[in-house]
Parts: structure tokens; C-alpha cells; sequence
């Protein structure tokens, strides 16, 4: 059983356990003392979000990785791709981001990369866990000069910013185009805005001033009702919104209405199909994703290979197979050939090249898709609930799927951020699938296991 790590690193509420400064700190000694297998100085990066508990937990984690003799790197505020970016880019050992992604502000976490960019295998984070708990650290003091110190790097927005630019096409501009872009008042509000009026967009910005608490609160990938409404009252192209630590994108086309990252995928996969850069003609996505990209991909001439959730997982299936592209319905889009990770900001430059390139606006090209009716239900829990012990819950899912059979599914997860049990029914009746979710839901509402 993980003591510390879900689906994305480490996550909770701040200065409740396991989110706490002391964790912290020991995490940042496990993180310092894993790194530290070859001869010379070493160094970690460390970022964060907009979220007010990210001072205290990057004090902590630097006081850690410092007293093991590494040196830390501290960038601020800055996207969790970019701090993958900055990762490799200074030959850093190990990236560290203090972020809760989209969750709300009083939450936080702690995802780390390794020194080629890319998130920790669960075998990692499991001996991180071992290090921690053993107490194996405790005798390890380094003293004098081999005690590690803290800088801060000015400039590492700036360094994102020229490597997010240095992927659109050089032969193509965003002139005379209008976005809304909504930063959800998170990492991306020193960055994105400038990124797309460099390339000569026209910008009407929204969410871009954190105070701290407002990270993600009604803006944002997870809640981009204000931005679809600003892109109908402004007549802009299309409206991008990005979520707190700026690796999902969600987007709306000219008429307001949003396209989620399921057809941002079909989008994609097409024009790189197209270009003989998808390889292996497969995309990768998750079980969450909709059948209808499935669908969409099968006439394109390709296929889809699904993982289990989570944008890691994704990863590590296009890096085990030699694929090049994949993402999940929520918004990461993960480009391996120019990232590590998913990038809201440089899956929107993707996007836009597209819509340059096609000269077609985002309704058009959303086209590539028909999504089947899918219902999904969140149940918040007091605990950790095993559904399989739900009174007679998994003779219902069966009868449920055998109604369904071959144009419909269903799938009963518990969140790997969350304390919630997730229940998606797809199907091409919303109504059945409707009761199907809602009496599925109930059923784990009203059980009394944790």
C-alpha cells in the first residue's frame, strides 16, 4: 500500500498530513539522497503554483534537499511543464513542482520529474516512501561546505517563454487572431498571455491575477463557462483555457461553445497523421476517454491504446511502445516530441498552427468527432471505500454493461487526487445512461465501508 504518493505525486490538504511542512522536508532529504549517485555538486529545481501554502512547503522542501548536500534551484511561479523544461534545460538532477494541479486552493502537492523531464515511475516514488519511513536518512548530516545552498533563477519564465514560441511554425503568425485566454489565476499568468501576443495574437486575458486563494475558483480548464461567454461577447476566434499548474487545455470555439480534450486529440492526431508524424499510427489515451475517439480514429486509417488514468500513465505507455502522441479527455495533451509532459500552452500552440494552417475555425475542425452521450458522477466519501463490497453493486454494473453491450460501457474508479469515487456510464441513450449513473451512485452514497 503507498503511504504518501496517488495517481500525481503527493496530495492534499496543506498543513494537514500528508501535506505538511515536516513530510516535506523528508521528501526533499529522499529526493536529495536518491540523486546523489554520482561524483561533484548536484542540484534539484524547484517550482510551484499560485497557491498560498506553496511558501512554506518550498522552504521545507529546500531546507531538505540543502541538508543532504544538494543545491536547489528555485524558479517561482512557473507552469509544471516548464519546470520540467528548466529541468532538463540546466542538467539538473530532479525537478520538484508544488502544485495541486486543478484542485481547490487549500489543497496542495508535490510531483517530481527526474533528471530527463519525465515523472517518477511508481517504483521511485515507492523507494522515496521506504526512505522516509525507515528512518535510513537520519545519521546522514552533511556539515561545512558540504552543506547545499539556494538560489533563485530570474529568468526561467523567460527561458519558457522563447522555448514555447520556438514551437510554432516559423512561417506562420497569430496575427489577426483574438483569444480569450483564461490562466485560471495559476502558474501560467506570467507566460501565456505574453507567448501569443508575442506571436501576434490579439489577447483579451482572464484569471490572470493570483491572490494566493482565487487559483482555479470558477475559471479555468475546470470551469471555462466565463471564457466561453467572453469569447460570444467579444466575437474572438477561440477562447483557451488553462488550469491551475497550466498542463490541461480546454478550449471553445467562435460560437462559445467548449471542446474538450477528447476532440482536441482527434484534432491533433489527424493533422499529425497527415504529416506521417504519429507513430505508429496509434494514439494513447485513458479509460475516461470517450468511445467515440476511438471511433474517429479507426476512420482516420489509426488506433487508440488506452491506459489507466492519469497523464504519467499515458506517458509511460507512448515511451514503452515508441508513440508519439497522447492525452487525456481532461486536457493534457502530451506531444513527446517536444515535451516531457502535458503542456496546456504548447498544446494551444499546436491547435492554432492548425487552424492557420487549414484556415478553418475551431467548429470546423471539431467536426472530426461525434461524441457518444457519457454521464460522469463524482461521490464524495468520508474514506477509502472498496465498491466491490457495496451490497449487490456488482451484480447491478453486470446487468448494467449487458444492457449496454458493445455501444456503451461503464467504469467505477476511485480518484487518484480526491476523496471521491468516480462513476462514468457511456452509452447512446443519455436518459438510460443518466439513471444508470445516478443509481450507481447512489448505491455508493449509501454505503457505510470506509
Amino acid at each position: 500500500m503507498r503511504k504518501l504518493f496517488g495517481t500525481d505525486g503527493i496530495r492534499g490538504v496543506a498543513n494537514i498530513y500528508p501535506m505538511t511542512t515536516e513530510i516535506a522536508m523528508q521528501v526533499g532529504r529522499a529526493i536529495a539522497f536518491i540523486v546523489k549517485n554520482r561524483s561533484g555538486r548536484h542540484s534539484i529545481v524547484i517550482g510551484k503554483d499560485t497557491r498560498q501554502s506553496g511558501y512554506m512547503l518550498e522552504n521545507a522542501l529546500a531546507a531538505g534537499i540543502c541538508s543532504m548536500g544538494v543545491d536547489v534551484l528555485l524558479v517561482g511561479p512557473l507552469p509544471t511543464p516548464g519546470i520540467a523544461f528548466i529541468t532538463t534545460s540546466m542538467r539538473a538532477d530532479a525537478g520538484v513542482v508544488i502544485s495541486a494541479s486543478h484542485n481547490p486552493f487549500q489543497d496542495n502537492g508535490i510531483k517530481i520529474f527526474s533528471s530527463d523531464g519525465f515523472k517518477l515511475p511508481d517504483e521511485l516514488e515507492a523507494d522515496i516512501e521506504e526512505l522516509i519511513f525507515s528512518q535510513k536518512m537520519a545519521a546522514l548530516r552533511p556539515v561545512a561546505e558540504e552543506v547545499g545552498k539556494a538560489k533563485r533563477i530570474e529568468d526561467s519564465r523567460g527561458r519558457y517563454i522563447v522555448f514555447l514560441k520556438n514551437i510554432f511554425p516559423k512561417k506562420q503568425s497569430l496575427d489577426g487572431l483574438h483569444i480569450v485566454l483564461d490562466c485560471a489565476n495559476g502558474a501560467t499568468y506570467g507566460v501565456a498571455p505574453y507567448v501569443f501576443e508575442e506571436l501576434g495574437a490579439k489577447v483579451t486575458p482572464l484569471s490572470i491575477s493570483p491572490d494566493g486563494k482565487n487559483i482555479n475558483h470558477n475559471c479555468g480548464a475546470l470551469h471555462p463557462e466565463a471564457m466561453a461567454e467572453k469569447v460570444k461577447a467579444t466575437g474572438a476566434d477561440i477562447g483557451i483555457a488553462l488550469d491551475g499548474d497550466g498542463d490541461r487545455l480546454i478550449v471553445c470555439d467562435e460560437k462559445g461553445r467548449v471542446v474538450d480534450g477528447d476532440h482536441l486529440m482527434a484534432i491533433c492526431a489527424k493533422d499529425l497523421m497527415k504529416k506521417r508524424k504519429l507513430k505508429k499510427k496509434t494514439l494513447v489515451s485513458t479509460v475516461m476517454s470517450n468511445m467515440g475517439l476511438e471511433v474517429a480514429m479507426k476512420r482516420m486509417g489509426g488506433k487508440m491504446v488506452r491506459t489507466q488514468v492519469g497523464d504519467r500513465y499515458v506517458v509511460e505507455e507512448m515511451r514503452k511502445k515508441g508513440y508519439s502522441f497522447g492525452g487525456e479527455q481532461s486536457g493534457h495533451l502530451v506531444f513527446l516530441d517536444h515535451i516531457t509532459t502535458g503542456d496546456g500552452n504548447l498544446a494551444a500552440l499546436c491547435l492554432l498552427s492548425i487552424m492557420r494552417k487549414r484556415n478553418k475555425p475551431m467548429s470546423e475542425l471539431a467536426e472530426v468527432m461525434e461524441s457518444f452521450p457519457q454521464v460522469l458522477k463524482n461521490v464524495r466519501t468520508s474514506g477509502k471505500i472498496d465498491v466491490n463490497l457495496v451490497p449487490d453493486f456488482q451484480e447491478t454494473v453486470s446487468k448494467m454493461e449487458k444492457k449496454l453491450g458493445k455501444k456503451g460501457r461503464i467504469l467505477v474508479r476511485p480518484s487518484g487526487t480526491e476523496p471521491v469515487i468516480r462513476v462514468m456510464v457511456e452509452g447512446e441513450s443519455e436518459e438510460l445512461i443518466t439513471r444508470m449513473a445516478d443509481e450507481l451512485g447512489g448505491m455508493i452514497a449509501k454505503a457505510k465501508l470506509v
